[in-house]
């Protein structure tokens, strides 16, 4: 059985004493979720701070991006353990922010899965195309390209250990939503893509959240759709309130 999973990306957002803040008020009104994943991702600043609040509770730790190396002459990274050591237990990786503006590749996205998962810790694979390329009728190339790349060398035990988030670029921080619908099709590709890889059991106990705009007002529509499995949530996880209104719908949900 897949777990819904909502996943707060706080972006460049929040002091170390505002990042606090908002993860105690997010641990103190998640205390009553039982059945979905609740996870943040403050800054890298703000980790080790947050870490000792969530600690004991049922939310959990993520870091923004990591690098595929261990040590080194890599000015302004951070290593897998670094993260590892301070509690963090999950990492996103390839977000569309870090395809655009840092130059993350496909082949980066699977040198950083490999490293996370060597460390037990489970990777949060962001995917999707911008607004010219669905218009151009490349949605279904781009996110096999996307997939393709990141589980490239990675066995069905280890495909498992996985999420993906679906993020439509066009819908990110746009306060443009895909619709239920348009957003259904793109995740259901996305899961026959992982059949093809790895067979129809693992590819329906992988959970692909959907990125992009999702918010209080839209976030039941979304999370009721068979193979949407969470969301990886922006502006909305700034607020506890707001970030919680996404995670109670999914607490009804079974997929």
């Amino acid at each position: 059985m897949r777990k819904i999973v909502i996943a707060g990306n706080w972006k460049m957002n929040k002091t170390v004493a505002e990042s606090v803040k908002l993860a105690t008020d997010v641990v103190a009104a998640a205390q009553g979720i039982r059945s979905v994943v609740v996870i943040i991702a403050p800054t890298y600043l703000a980790l080790a701070k947050v870490a000792e609040v969530v600690q004991g509770s049922n939310v959990k730790l993520a870091a923004q991006d990591v690098h595929w190396e261990n040590q080194g002459a890599f000015t302004g990274k951070v290593s897998a353990d670094m993260l590892k050591e301070i509690g963090v237990e999950y990492v996103i990786i390839g977000h569309s922010e870090q395809r655009t503006y840092f130059g993350e590749t496909d082949a980066t996205v699977n040198k950083k899965v490999r490293k996370v998962q060597s460390l037990d810790m489970t990777p949060i694979i962001c995917i999707g195309e911008t607004l010219a390329e669905r218009k151009d009728g490349r949605l279904e190339s781009v996110l096999t390209t996307q997939v393709n790349g990141a589980y490239e060398g990675l066995a069905a035990d280890d495909a498992l250990r996985t999420i993906i988030a679906y993020e439509p670029v066009w819908a990110i921080g746009t306060g443009v939503t895909a619709s239920d619908d348009e957003a259904q099709q793109a995740h259901a590709f996305v899961r026959s893509l992982l059949a093809i890889r790895y067979g129809e059991d693992v590819a329906q106990s992988i959970s692909i959240q959907y990125g992009g705009s999702m918010k209080p007002e839209n976030a039941a529509g979304l999370l009721a759709q068979t193979d949407i499995d969470g969301g990886l949530i922006g502006g909305a996880a700034l607020k506890a309130d707001s970030f919680l209104g996404i995670v109670t719908p999914g607490e009804s949900i079974s997929k």
